[in-house]
């Protein structure tokens, strides 16, 4: 609906009319269309931009993506991970966004080969501290939370912490850790340092090899996992 709620809130509400008041705005020196546009078709190969159609008898906006072939189309018959991909594009875009950014698994409703395109989106959204913070380098800090080994592969190492819960007698409390060999690995969190292939073991769901496995690898078969055999259509 036409609303003077024109910014994208926190559950990805008023993306029409977040991106019509960016289309709109004559200081934004950019084409937003094609901006966005061009964003979207890292996730989706035939799109060429978006677009706002205004219904001014229904009071009504509507978010359209536009192909290189066949007509426009609602933005509310793509995906969730594509919509949140949306989102996040405008948001990108939009200089009136800035603090802190807080996303849960950035990696859902993404196709794997499409996670990279997810967290070069993520990374230009925070602003660059070599430069100004002005214009188009709003303040802005990107916190994500992620279990995908996909995910945590592609981010530099400083940029990793591990949150993990740690047991001491009958207490439990979060333990906080730092990958190994940068700024963050310094004297004083030498406890609290990881290995980035530990990390990613620690996420992925194969246990390690140990030497007396090598020469049986069924022990490694997902469907002789003990905590998976009650899901197994062929268990004894």
């Amino acid at each position: 609906m036409l609303t003077e709620l024109n910014e994208v809130s926190a559950n990805g509400d008023h993306l029409p009319a977040t991106l019509y008041r960016l289309l709109h705005d004559s200081s934004i020196q950019q084409d937003i269309k094609t901006k966005i546009g061009n964003r979207l078709s890292e996730l989706i190969d035939d799109t060429f931009f978006v677009d706002v159609d205004k219904d001014d008898k229904r009071g009504l906006l509507t978010l359209i993506v536009k192909g290189k072939s066949g007509p426009p189309f609602p933005a509310r018959s793509l995906s969730d991970g594509t919509l949140r991909f949306i989102a996040l594009s405008i948001i990108e875009s939009d200089p009136n966004v800035n603090g802190l950014i807080c996303l849960e698994e950035p990696e859902n409703g993404i196709h794997p080969e499409r996670i990279p395109a997810m967290l070069r989106l993520l990374k230009d959204i925070a602003c660059d501290i070599q430069l100004p913070f002005e214009g188009d380098n709003p303040l802005r800090q990107v916190i994500v939370n992620t279990h995908s080994p996909l995910v945590v592969a592609e981010i530099p190492d400083d940029s990793l912490i591990m949150a993990d819960i740690e047991r001491m007698g009958s207490s439990k409390f979060l333990s906080i850790k730092y990958l190994s060999n940068t700024w963050r690995d310094i004297p004083q969190n030498k406890n609290h340092t990881i290995s980035k292939g530990d990390l990613l073991v620690y996420l992925n769901p194969y246990r390690k090899y140990k030497p007396q496995d090598v020469n049986d690898l069924t022990k490694n078969r997902v469907m002789d996992r003990s905590e998976l055999k009650q899901l197994s259509l062929f268990s004894d």
